[in-house]
């Protein structure tokens, strides 16, 4: 915003129109000679040879100090005065509260430790039994006894893996019909071909083999152990066996009574066979319909005949019984297993 001074003084007109009251130009006196007059005058200024005297009125009286009014910050509502010495106390109780809290704490953990002690004291001391001199520790070897027949030099017997005319594997359920045991020592009579060899070369010196008829009498089966040297003789045999199996090279012989009961299909009719090792044993179940009828691989009557031959009633049953009374006591390994399919001729092995 711009701001215009007007003033009469410096009003000016070249031209006044007629009639008007403003003076022509060049009407009049001239102007004086020297500077013109300043319209804002400066002030006096004493001369520098003016003399000063001094003045004759008296000084003006001093006027009364005030006080000061104290700062915002410096005015307190209270006109008591703080004691510092209660702001003491109150730390040094909150402390003495804290301290014996501790000493409290410390006191009841060492009750308790006296306790225990006592408590200790009190019991009767326990018996250590005494070993007698004449008997042997067991030995790392006895605690393995199924590895090797070295430690666990007891024959098999038929009695052992067969006790009676029916097997019951559990309470409730319907047993097995045992109809024939043999125990030979010749593990040739059991298989035929390569397998037969394979065995024998290995050091197999004893099959102990049952023919049972299942509780629902619609299969058949040829079950039992082979004995070998150790144990990496049996897992030898194990690997070998597929291969034999499905090259046609060999077969495991089933057992038959010799009498009109059907159990002729054990060499005639086509069958599936598993095994399994543990230890220096080789586990193995031949079973066929009782019918003579072809199996199928995913058959569900055959598999469960399968595992309660060789998982629950050899391996649960027989050899763990025999390692427990050869103080065999820690858990041995998971055993492996294996199965094929044979026919019942011994020049031929039908596929699955």
């Amino acid at each position: 915003m711009v701001y215009r001074y007007e003033s009469d003084e410096d009003a000016f007109e070249e031209y006044p129109e007629p009639g008007s009251d403003l003076p022509a130009l060049g009407a009049g006196p001239p102007p004086a000679a020297g500077p013109s007059p300043s319209r804002f005058p400066a002030p006096s200024l004493p001369r520098p040879n003016q003399l000063m005297l001094p003045s004759t009125q008296p000084p003006p009286a001093a006027r009364a100090a005030t006080p000061a009014s104290p700062p915002l910050g410096q005015v307190y509502t209270s006109a008591q005065p703080v004691d510092p010495s209660t702001r003491r106390s109150g730390g040094r109780l909150w402390q003495a509260v804290v301290g014996g809290a501790a000493v409290l704490v410390l006191l009841a953990l060492c009750g308790l430790g006296a306790a225990a002690l006592l408590a200790d004291r009190n019991q009767e001391p326990q018996t250590t039994p005494t070993l007698q001199p004449n008997a042997a520790a067991p030995t790392p070897a006895q605690r393995q006894d199924l590895d090797s027949r070295d430690t666990d030099q007891a024959p098999l017997t038929a009695k052992e893996l067969f006790p009676g005319k029916e097997l019951k594997l559990a309470d409730g359920q319907p047993a097995y019909q045992v109809l024939k045991t043999q125990s030979s020592g010749s593990c040739a009579v059991a298989a035929t071909g390569e397998v037969a060899d394979l065995l024998v070369r290995l050091g197999c010196n004893q099959v102990v083999r049952a023919t049972l008829r299942s509780p629902s009498g619609d299969h058949l089966v040829t079950t039992g152990l082979f004995n070998l040297t150790d144990k990496v003789s049996a897992e030898r045999t194990r690997d070998r066996l597929r291969q034999l199996l499905d090259e046609r090279q060999g077969r495991f012989r089933g057992l038959t009574t010799g009498d009109d009961d059907g159990t002729d299909a054990l060499t005639s009719a086509p069958a599936r066979v598993g095994w399994q090792v543990r230890g220096h044993y080789l586990a193995y179940a031949l079973v066929v319909r009782a019918d003579g009828a072809a199996v199928k691989s995913g058959d569900a009557k055959i598999r469960e005949v399968l595992f309660d031959m060789i998982e629950v009633h050899l391996s649960r049953g027989v050899l763990q019984r025999r390692a427990d009374t050869a103080m065999a006591v820690q858990p041995t390994p998971a055993p492996t297993e294996g199965s094929g399919s044979q026919s019942g001729d011994d020049d031929e092995l039908p596929g699955d």
